[in-house]
């Protein structure tokens, strides 16, 4: 085996066999339009969650690592 078959097995796969639901949602896209995009939305979703997530550990990163200072008064 060499590595163009290798790479070329690996092509294939995904070809194939991996974006084999993609090519079904392209089929039914004039059918409907909301099952279509449903990765799209889903992606959607997880990003939105992921950010309000990330929002709120931000505000509490930032509330628990206030700067205070004190001052030392030199006689």
């Amino acid at each position: 085996m060499t590595w163009k078959g290798i790479w070329e097995g690996i092509a294939s796969l995904f070809e194939i066999v991996l974006f084999k639901p993609y090519d079904w949602l392209t089929e039914i896209q004039f059918d409907s339009w909301y099952l279509a995009n449903s990765i799209s939305w889903v992606f959607l979703l997880i990003g939105s969650v992921a950010f309000v997530y990330w929002l709120i550990k931000l505000k509490d990163f930032n509330e628990n690592t206030e700067v205070t200072y004190t001052y030392k008064d030199t006689p």
